[in-house]
């Protein structure tokens, strides 16, 4: 098999990367890894957690790295490669489609890293970073898709109300979507700093001085909605991960907030296709929250593939 070729997609990105993995003695030691495993790395993101598992499956193994972003691979080029290594632009929903390519029928470990990297919050020319005058993108592949700012622009006051409040449990969901189209109708919402302004209108003061920022929640709904996480997670979960994954192979995925490890959670207590390794989820030590503060709402839970 050989190794895939990937054009990095600019110069920026071959800056360092600034991104921390998390509970990465928690995933090596959950996925059980050792040498000729094949590993899926469906977030491969700046390779964190890729390059710790290439240790244990080298040598006789492969590793593959799926990411949405290109931005990402190109980071990830600069820390794992070889012939043993598949770096591809793809969703990990699309695993299946990913093997099939690669001439193979099945993996032995999956691991999916649902949160949003610190490289991705730098690019201001997305809009991940809230003060960013670059255009309000949020995609992670550009190329397919609605940016947020043509989704901002169309979508209904109830719309938009829905998506904070499902996807970004946001308490103050209703103020902000009126606001939103209250402001759009004489002023575009372009920039994410555009958006931050308008939410800080909607929110209450006392919002403002909190010590996460106040659109944080906005822009995470935002985010899932344009680049529909949730439903490449489920499908992920009910049928990517069951014809892909070998009997007796693991799968550990890390979440970030409730709406993902509830989905996680009810597929892997699924008894006809899995065994729970993790009856509760695992979550980072005291230390690795205070080194790295985004750690601190990670939830890991591993399954087995029944045979």
């Amino acid at each position: 098999m050989s190794n895939q070729t990937m054009t990095l997609p600019t110069a920026r990105a071959a800056d360092r990367s600034r991104h921390r993995p998390v509970l990465t003695r928690e995933v090596l030691r959950s996925l059980d890894l050792r040498p000729g495993l094949t590993v899926v790395d469906g977030t491969v993101g700046a390779a964190g957690h890729s390059s710790a598992m290439l240790e244990r499956i080298r040598p006789g193994g492969h590793l593959i790295g799926l990411d949405r972003d290109p931005m990402m691979l190109a980071f990830a080029a600069q820390v794992v490669s070889g012939g043993d290594v598949h770096l591809i632009q793809s969703s990990y929903a699309d695993l299946r489609e990913v093997l099939d390519r690669l001439g193979m029928t099945s993996v032995d470990r999956v691991l999916l890293d649902l949160g949003l990297s610190s490289d991705q919050l730098a690019d201001r020319e997305r809009g991940f970073s809230f003060d960013a005058d670059g255009p309000l993108d949020l995609r992670f592949d550009v190329s397919t898709g609605r940016p947020a700012t043509e989704w901002l622009a169309a979508a209904s006051v109830d719309d938009l109300a829905r998506i904070f409040r499902e996807y970004g449990e946001e308490p103050h969901a209703d103020r902000i979507a009126e606001r939103i189209v209250a402001t759009r109708s004489h002023a575009p919402i372009r920039t994410a700093k555009d958006l931050a302004d308008v939410v800080a209108e909607a929110v209450p003061e006392k919002m403002r001085r909190g010590t996460s920022h106040y659109a944080t929640r906005v822009f995470q709904a935002l985010r899932i909605a344009v680049n529909d996480e949730l439903g490449q997670l489920e499908r992920l979960l009910n049928e990517t991960l069951p014809a892909c994954l070998t009997p007796g192979g693991l799968a550990g995925i890390i979440s970030f907030h409730s709406l993902e490890d509830r989905m996680v959670k009810a597929a892997f207590r699924d008894r006809e296709r899995w065994v729970e390794v993790t009856a509760k989820p695992i979550a980072p030590t005291p230390s690795e929250e205070r080194i790295n503060p985004r750690s601190r709402t990670a939830k890991l839970r591993v399954a087995t593939r029944r045979g």
